[in-house]
């Protein structure tokens, strides 16, 4: 018997509303809106801005629109204890994200609403939405290896954690789920990654394993170790019944041709999920369809900012039904963790409409994420700083791109600089680059940590007026034009090599 058909059965009802999406967008969001709101008005945030009298969205745009730098006062303070802020009661958790202009980290609220009316109903969508596109599953024959961070205390405040986002979504996981998942809780949130690999390596290779859960780069490394201990060359042959790959954080893309060789045949899916520590917003329903849905009936109501006007002092800013496909937009979120009218970050581009489909378009600004480091231009302008004045040397233009991992799971970031006083010493001054970026931005930190994800990083010196030249081929002189600091891809930094002799 498919015990996957049997107890696949209990995700029948939510396939059926998930079904409404594409029919009852603006009244499912319009509910999520309207019980947002009421919960919110006996808080500190509602009081202030008369929630008790918002009745329509129009009434909700007299709400300011907030960065993390704007928030982070009230969410300090509930970090350290304070009760109905943001949200109604004491937030306990907090999911530590990369930093900010100011701040090595975000430190982003995760209440106990949010954790199961956001967070744990996209985990179990996502199981629903791969059932239906698979049918003859056997999804349940075995189990499934979910990768996470760690946490640790938050400062004195009883039973307060910050840390991961999966390491919050372990630790207060439904005990139940615990018989369908490895590793135990112990390993999970193991915070040495080293021995985290080595031990889920050592007490999963038995297992049956038939699904995996987690960020691509991070998960390439368990995989490698697991055939290196097995001596097998691929992973079907220590699990041969795996069939899916839940992932997300970074961008599959680099990833998906060593996937393919590590883990070959037909019976093998990848589904993107679009799971922030702000949230869980999308996830791939056509999985021959790299859009992904936008989870609309969470505790999440959404509006959007034409990336076009993200700086412009009153942008023209929509509801979801306000969108247009094929336009790149700014997601602003107003969610039971205590976020109102959050600028993400994240842009995104509309495949389609009834149901929303969407892709991830980049960022609000230049940056590389790669491999979940999500180094920002304020990081790079901040560290190229540092080693000038440690080397004497002044940078003239630069960029920077991912050299994506090779056979060996080696990657590293490339900085292409065309110096107009060089360094006293090139190898100085990409030391003290790489570790002012470390000291700088966590994630950068924790992917730099004992070379794992990401070696040290490479300097190519630029001949002089080469990033002139590539403008000039580009009919770019001049005017607002300028050179891209940080790419997510080698687009622009292989075709300005090309010119670098």
């Amino acid at each position: 018997m498919n015990t996957t058909k049997v107890i696949g059965k209990i995700f029948g009802s939510r396939q059926r509303a998930i079904e409404k999406y594409a029919t009852e967008t603006e009244a499912i969001q319009n509910r999520v809106f309207q019980k947002l709101i009421q919960q919110a008005a006996p808080t500190e945030w509602g009081k202030k801005y008369d929630y008790a009298h918002i009745r329509t969205y129009e009434d909700f745009r007299r709400v300011p629109i907030q960065t993390y730098e704007e928030a982070k006062g009230y969410i300090d303070r509930m970090r350290h204890g304070e009760e109905d802020v943001l949200w109604p009661g004491k937030i306990i958790w907090y999911a530590k994200s990369s930093g900010t202009t100011n701040d090595k980290s975000k430190f982003i609220p995760v209440s106990q609403d949010g954790l199961h009316g956001i967070h744990y109903k996209g985990g179990v969508d996502a199981v629903a939405l791969y059932l239906a596109e698979n049918p003859e599953s056997r999804f349940f024959s075995g189990k499934g290896l979910i990768l996470g961070g760690s946490h640790s205390p938050n400062y004195n405040v009883k039973d307060s954690l910050v840390g991961d986002l999966s390491a919050i979504l372990i630790q207060n996981i439904n005990p139940l789920v615990n018989f369908i998942r490895v590793p135990s809780k112990e390993i999970a949130l193991l915070s040495e990654f080293e021995e985290k690999v080595e031990r889920i390596a050592e007490t999963t290779i038995h297992e049956n394993v038939t699904n995996i859960s987690g960020v691509p780069s991070w998960m390439l490394a368990v995989i490698k170790r697991i055939l290196e201990k097995t001596g097998a060359k691929h992973l079907n042959e220590v699990w041969p019944n795996l069939e899916v790959f839940f992932h997300g954080g970074v961008c599959f893309t680099p990833y998906r041709e060593q996937y393919r060789q590590l883990i070959p045949g037909s019976q093998m899916h990848y589904m993107e999920t679009y799971n922030a520590s702000e949230g869980f917003f999308g996830l791939q329903s056509n999985l021959n369809d790299p859009a992904m849905l936008l989870m609309i009936d969470y505790d999440v109501f959404y509006e959007f900012i034409p990336l076009e006007e993200i700086d412009d002092p009153e942008p023209h800013i929509v509801p979801l039904t306000g969108v247009e496909v094929g336009r790149n937009y700014a997601i602003v979120i107003s969610t039971s963790c205590g976020l109102w009218r959050y600028i993400l970050g994240d842009t995104v581009k509309f495949t389609q409409k009834n149901p929303y489909k969407f892709i991830i378009s980049g960022r609000t600004k230049h940056f590389i994420n790669a491999f979940g480091e999500e180094l920002m231009v304020d990081n790079a302008e901040k560290g190229l700083a540092q080693a000038c004045a440690a080397t004497g040397a002044q940078v003239l233009e630069y960029t920077a791109a991912p050299v994506f991992m090779d056979a060996d799971a080696k990657c590293r970031h490339q900085w292409l600089i065309e110096f107009s006083v060089m360094p006293d010493s090139l190898e100085k001054f990409r030391d003290i680059l790489d570790r002012s970026l470390q000291e700088i931005n966590s994630d950068y930190e924790a992917k730099r940590r004992k070379d794992i994800t990401l070696q040290k990083l490479e300097i190519i010196v630029a001949r002089p007026n080469l990033f002139h030249d590539w403008l000039k081929q580009k009919g770019k002189l001049g005017g607002q034009h300028k050179v891209p600091r940080l790419s997510n891809n080698r687009n622009y930094i292989d075709e300005i090599l090309q010119l670098n002799h």
